[in-house]
């Protein structure tokens, strides 16, 4: 939603939004001259946006139907659409490179946008995530062909897009208290799928069960960590950085750089290359992009280094994403004690997931587990953290209430820590990395 605020601010337009808190994002927006409310009355509206004929609402389906300024706007006969229905009308004016999947998404879209932008082919993006090398999730190299975005699969928004090329990373089961069943989500990616454009690029994740059979073969690219047309080899592992060379269908690229660390970074990476090359980046623009990509806030951030502590923070919250962030990690510290805090996202997920959450948490050496983010849900009975916590085999676990956790970690001492979650746990970021700072000093 904040980059779609920034977009409208680019094309000159009075912008004015609702959230539930104030966060770092927010405090920006305002710096840009949004006027942001906080609580769900609509006597606090601007003035000037309580004109019907001249206030376009767009909401995110996070907002519930009972929310007091959505029903406001429609009972006023306000313009409502849908965070989906502006992206489609927007990638409409472009030739759209649309990355879906349950997982990688926003890495690989925002690998692509940088790649692109530092090349001559150039873009607009609108990211799911903070690209640390702009500080911002709204790109616009000027005049550009190609428009990057995320295709999401929640709601079934992705559906609204018609893009030049795809790119799918993975089809996990996820949003079940949308989609009912796995095989009904596999069905919305397939007729994602069925939503390019003639002529149009697929890139998708070797291995995935998924029927493309509507693209043409030519048309299709396939890729991974190791297997495909697009994959890589010599993988070598850094805390700052990754080299590995990447095998392509008649040639080969050795001695690449990728700005960031961990193995599934990649496997991401391949898949922006694949896009890239595919659209006239060069090889030389490439290795640089490659090279100078500094990576997303929150995913697989490393916040702090000492000579007693690696604190790594990242958004991972479906069991694969866990999986795939600690076998990373893991790669990486093989001799260290690796303690995670992980934050349940969603009451649905929870519940559907409870045993792949416990499963994957037992690939930690320790864990604490934060109480649920509801995001936009009602609690469900007998669903708590206590879900996942008593399927656990491990005995290094706990459950433990937000305010009481740095007090916690500090007579813990971690080796390697990561928090892991995609709700309001980015708020203990900065407050972990201060007491790891003052134990480092004191240590």
């Amino acid at each position: 939603m904040s980059a779609l605020a920034r977009y409208f601010i680019a094309l000159g337009k009075d912008v004015s939004g609702y959230d539930r808190t104030p966060s770092e994002l927010t405090a920006q927006l305002m710096e840009q001259g949004m006027a942001i409310i906080f609580k769900d009355e609509p006597g606090l509206l601007p003035e000037r946006f309580k004109e019907p004929a001249n206030t376009l609402i767009v909401f995110t389906p996070a907002v519930r139907d009972e929310n007091h300024l959505l029903i406001y706007f429609r009972s006023n006969h306000f313009t409502v659409i849908k965070r989906s229905e502006i992206l489609g009308i927007i990638s409409s004016e472009f030739a759209t490179i649309a990355v879906a999947g349950t997982h990688g998404k926003t890495t690989v879209s925002t690998m692509i946008a940088h790649l692109l932008n530092n090349s001559s082919i150039g873009c607009m993006a609108i990211l799911g995530g903070i690209s640390k090398n702009y500080n911002s999730n709204y790109l616009d190299s000027g005049k550009p062909k190609y428009f990057v975005t995320e295709a999401d699969e929640f709601d079934r928004s992705f559906l609204r897009l018609e893009p030049t090329i795809e790119v799918i990373t993975s089809s996990d089961a996820d949003h079940l208290d949308i989609y009912g069943t796995e095989e009904i989500l596999k069905n919305s990616f397939e007729a994602f799928i069925n939503n390019l454009k003639e002529q149009g690029l697929l890139v998708i994740k070797e291995g995935l069960e998924l029927n493309f059979k509507c693209v043409e073969p030519d048309r299709v690219i396939k890729y991974s960590l190791t297997d495909g047309e697009y994959f890589a080899e010599n993988l070598k592992s850094f805390p700052g950085h990754t080299t590995f060379d990447m095998v392509l269908p008649n040639e080969r690229m050795d001695g690449l750089t990728l700005g960031i660390p961990g193995v599934i970074n990649v496997e991401n990476a391949v898949a922006a290359s694949a896009v890239a090359l595919n659209v006239g980046v060069s090889e030389t623009e490439l290795r640089h992009g490659l090279k100078s990509f500094l990576g997303i806030k929150r995913r697989y951030e490393v916040q702090f280094v000492s000579d007693q502590t690696v604190y790594i923070d990242d958004y991972a919250h479906h069991p694969m994403e866990i999986k795939t962030l600690v076998s990373s990690v893991r790669s990486m510290f093989p001799e260290k004690k690796i303690t995670g805090v992980f934050q349940p996202h969603l009451f649905s997920r929870t519940k559907d997931f409870s045993a792949g959450f416990a499963e994957n948490l037992d690939l930690l050496d320790e864990v604490i587990i934060l109480d649920i983010y509801p995001a936009r849900e009602k609690p469900i009975d007998g669903v708590t953290s206590a879900l996942i916590y008593n399927q656990m085999k491990m005995q290094q676990k706990k459950l433990c209430a937000n305010e009481n956790l740095i007090s916690i970690l500090e007579k813990m001492k971690p080796e390697v820590l990561l928090t892991i979650g995609a709700g309001d746990i980015d708020q203990l970021v900065q407050p972990i990395k201060l007491m790891l700072q003052k134990t480092s000093k004191s240590g």
